[in-house]
């Protein structure tokens, strides 16, 4: 009898020990896998902050940082920040704790987003400012962009070339957020367009009494670009360009209507105040910019209800920031094509050409390019 119980004891035993090694091993598999590109028992190489999971673009970004690293030996991890500058700080913070060698960041807000950094810098991990500029801090090593001044002037340009004849055509400037060092760039290049059109008259600022008393200054300082930047800021939201439109369309006087030209900072915003604008009966024409080339702004286009956008490939600026990175994991020193000043020191940066999308060229541009798919809109 007591030579059973010792052999039932023992079995048990074995039993139990078999289980938790199997146990073991599916919690080792469970915690390598990830939709983040991590290796099984790897550290974390390249970590990557974006500021929303709200706007199309980023989701795009997520989805091409993922492939650019999927046939590499290096890891990736991406997190977002949701508009916060707290919660990107603390993305920052993960990220530094997962051991990783290089943070690649596109700011919510370009000087709040220098607390971030630094703390990333101390652990001696090299910083990329991916798309948006951080600003007055000297903890930023490389910067990849588009020409963002560039973007501007593209859209200056094209409300220009096609908001017809005459004088005194109304003019309504929208910007992005003031938070975004990408906006001042971009309303910056709007403004060396089209100021010798304020100042002749062929253009009327119709919404910004600022803009309009600064008509015949051909460059702005800072001060004079955020003030601005106050009155027609959209902050990047639909909604807000929304509601100022209608604000704006609400006030404007007859002579301030018509036949239109919109600058609109970005294709979100620029579908929303197309809309305003086309439901106004006192608006016969009008014509907007845009930039991203967001699939819904495309269709747009298409429909003739926005006039153009500026399309940044993302998939170029994504293999910049990632070659970037993986040069710098292999020791080599990064090629860089310009620099920017961010108020504390001048970074060295990788620039991206932009093109201007329009009716015309949407299926060249985009379509033949593979960047979409002719299914994906209708009246190509």
């Amino acid at each position: 009898m007591k030579h059973f119980k010792l052999v039932s004891v023992l079995l048990v035993v074995m039993i139990m020990a078999i289980i938790a090694v199997g146990c073991s091993n599916n919690s080792t598999k469970s915690s390598g896998e990830s939709n983040n590109g991590k290796k099984p028992g790897g550290k974390v190489n390249v970590g990557i902050v974006l500021p929303t999971k709200d706007e199309p673009r980023w989701v795009q970004d997520e989805t091409r940082f993922h492939d650019a690293l999927k046939d590499s030996d290096y890891t990736t991890e991406i997190l977002f920040s949701q508009g916060s500058s707290a919660k990107e700080k603390e993305n920052v913070e993960i990220l530094i704790s997962k051991g990783i060698d290089v943070l690649i960041i596109a700011p919510h807000d370009g000087p709040a987003a220098g607390a971030a950094v630094e703390a990333a810098k101390k652990e001696g991990i090299t910083v990329i400012a991916y798309d948006r500029l951080i600003t007055d801090t000297e903890a930023v090593d490389y910067y990849v962009t588009f020409d963002s001044v560039a973007v501007g002037e593209a859209q200056g340009q094209f409300l220009i070339d096609h908001a017809g004849e005459g004088k005194d055509i109304p003019l309504y400037l929208y910007a992005g957020a003031a938070s975004d060092n990408n906006a001042f760039l971009f309303f910056e290049g709007a403004w060396k367009a089209l100021q010798p059109k304020i100042a002749d008259g062929t253009f009327v600022v119709a919404n910004s009494s600022t803009a309009e008393g600064l008509k015949d200054k051909a460059e702005l300082s800072r001060d004079e670009l955020g003030k601005i930047l106050g009155q027609v800021t959209t902050n990047w939201d639909p909604n807000e360009a929304k509601n100022k439109a209608q604000t704006h369309l609400t006030a404007a006087t007859a002579d301030l209507k018509g036949d239109i030209a919109i600058l609109a900072p970005n294709d979100g915003t620029s579908r929303s105040i197309a809309d305003v604008f086309a439901g106004d009966p006192d608006v016969s024409n009008y014509v907007i910019t845009g930039q991203d080339a967001e699939k819904a702004s495309i269709q747009y286009i298409i429909d003739g209800k926005q006039s153009m956008t500026v399309f940044k490939d993302v998939r170029t600026l994504v293999q910049d920031a990632m070659g970037m990175a993986v040069d710098i994991l292999d020791g080599k020193e990064p090629e860089t094509t310009g620099s920017y000043d961010n108020g504390s020191k001048e970074i060295s940066a990788k620039q991206t050409d932009v093109i201007v999308v329009e009716q015309e060229n949407v299926k060249a541009e985009l379509i033949d390019s593979d960047y979409y798919k002719e299914s994906e809109f209708t009246g190509l």
